[in-house]
């Protein structure tokens, strides 16, 4: 007789409706493909059934998940809002620490993996103003006379360079394999075509997912090569002089002193 598997089911219940695991796959073909539709014939699902999931999501936490975009080349779509992406995240957060769990019935989890996850599930609870925030493992603390270069390894493969002090370090108990949180304000991201030098220390390749242009300043999404999504704010004139339109690939270059860390109260 073959031995039980275990499937780890998270459900977040908010007002009135839940996130599912179901609708949590939906929410994450969405975040790719940028469309209910295209989501829908992903996930083999009908548009009806799709667009009346993500309806009911929008009334889970009093703020919608997902809103509407109109233009561009394909004519619109639909994106996840800050919360929809939290939402998601704490959901991936949560699973991910159950199958952790449930690997215990044949492959204990070592004591630290799950603190680590723990402290993972609180950096996503960070409130910030800060557009892109990374929740990371720390790889290295290099420590010089006054400040410290901390590494941080993102899921997907990218990398991560901060330049904090030593009391900072020491204050926030970073630690190598200990977990940390990455925030890059939208107007501290560079970007440039790729292969181009410069001085900053990261360097994130992606493609763009919209540029939309405002009175003086444009704000450009890019889909980062791990599956993380990136914010920038550029001048117009910088925008129109780089191309950055959908479907063109850049490169988000950020110097280590403007990366902060944080980590879980």
């Amino acid at each position: 007789m073959p031995s039980a598997v275990l499937e780890p089911l998270i459900e977040l219940r908010g007002h009135r409706t839940s996130l599912t695991p179901q609708r949590a796959r939906l929410v994450q073909a969405l975040q790719a493909h940028g469309s209910i539709s295209a989501s829908a014939r992903a996930l083999g699902r009908s548009y009806k059934g799709a667009w009346d999931a993500i309806a009911a999501l929008n009334s889970l936490m009093g703020v919608p998940l997902v809103s509407a975009e109109t233009g561009g080349s394909g004519g619109g779509g639909e994106r996840l809002t800050e919360m929809g992406r939290r939402v998601l995240a704490f959901h991936q957060a949560l699973s991910a620490l159950q199958q952790r769990l449930l690997a215990g019935q044949g492959n204990p989890a070592k004591a630290g993996d799950l603190d680590q996850l723990h402290e993972q599930l609180g950096n996503l609870m960070l409130e910030t103003s800060a557009r892109n925030q990374y929740a990371g493992i720390v790889r290295a603390v290099q420590r010089g006379a006054v400040n410290s270069e901390v590494s941080l390894d993102l899921d997907g493969g990218d990398h991560l360079t901060a330049i904090i002090t030593n009391r900072s370090v020491d204050d926030l108990v970073l630690r190598e394999g200990g977990s940390a949180i990455a925030l890059v304000k939208a107007s501290f991201v560079v970007l440039a075509e790729p292969g181009v030098r410069t001085s900053a220390r990261n360097a994130l390749a992606g493609t763009v997912l919209s540029c939309r242009a405002g009175a003086v300043n444009a704000e450009a999404e890019l889909q980062l090569a791990g599956g993380r999504r990136l914010v920038a704010t550029v001048t117009n004139e910088r925008a129109n002089a780089l191309g950055i339109r959908e479907g063109k690939a850049k490169l988000a270059r950020v110097k280590s002193s403007h990366v902060i860390l944080a980590v879980a109260a």
